[in-house]
Formats: structure tokens, C-alpha cells, sequence
């Protein structure tokens, strides 16, 4: 397991959404299992969920996002890959939500040496409440 610094940087736009932009750095640790590599790091009071880890599971093209502790609800598990959709349930502070994402395009790599970045385009839907198109950008520095 590594320590590694991490900027997460979200851009979100449509005509549901607004634009909004949100960006944090933060410590993580990095570690590979099972063939995949792990990033795990804690939510910031200005992220809105403040007591909750995130974890990142980077396997070839797809990026599991899970997010678990206080503040973290239940369900709040996220799939992407290329061009697939992925549904659930995603616990929000006014109750659980059905979503729906569409990922346009994952790029980039992230080492198990602690370089790297990952771009994620994807479209989403919280059911009856918001659509938009939302880029997800992690890097490692």
C-alpha cells in the first residue's frame, strides 16, 4: 500500500444540472488486488460528504466508484465502461434514487508507482430529479 496525493476534479453541465464545478486534493492510498488497482480516500466536508471514504477500483476500461461510512447511505456503488449504461440505486440526503449512467469515454492510466491520470465522460440521470453530462477527472501527483 502507497500514500499518494489525489486532485478530483468534477465538471457537470445541462440543463438540469447548472454548471458546476467542484475540485479537492487529498491523500489516498494506492494498492493493486485481484488484478486491479485501488484507490481509497476520504470525502471532504466540501464535497458534501463529509465521514465517508471513497474507493476506486481501476480495472483495463472500467472504474468501479464505492463510497461507504457515515454520510455514505446505502447503494452508493457507480460502474464505468465505455459505452455501457449502469443502473442502481444511489442514496442521496432526501433518499434513495434511482440513477442511471452512460459512460462516453474513459482515458488515461493510473501506475501501480503512484503517476498517472484518468478522464471519465459520462451522461447521467437521477430519476425525475436531474440529467446532465458530468467529466471526471482523477490525478495522481
Amino acid at each position: 500500500m502507497k500514500k499518494v496525493m489525489v486532485k478530483i476534479k468534477s465538471m457537470q453541465t445541462g440543463p438540469d444540472a447548472g454548471d458546476n464545478e467542484m475540485e479537492f486534493v487529498t491523500e489516498a492510498k494506492l494498492y493493486r488486488k485481484n488484478g486491479a488497482l485501488y484507490l481509497l480516500y476520504d470525502e471532504s466536508e466540501f464535497s458534501g460528504m463529509p465521514g465517508c471514504k471513497t474507493r476506486l477500483r481501476l480495472r483495463g476500461e472500467e472504474v468501479q466508484m464505492k463510497r461507504f461510512g457515515e454520510g455514505a447511505g446505502i447503494g452508493n456503488e457507480l460502474k464505468f465502461e465505455k459505452g455501457k449504461r449502469y443502473t442502481g440505486i444511489y442514496d442521496t440526503p432526501f433518499g434513495p434514487i434511482e440513477i442511471e449512467l452512460l459512460t462516453n469515454d474513459i482515458a488515461g492510466s493510473i501506475s501501480e508507482e503512484g503517476t498517472g491520470q484518468v478522464d471519465i465522460d459520462y451522461e447521467v440521470s437521477l430519476k425525475g430529479l436531474l440529467e446532465g453530462r458530468n467529466r471526471l477527472n482523477i490525478t495522481l501527483m
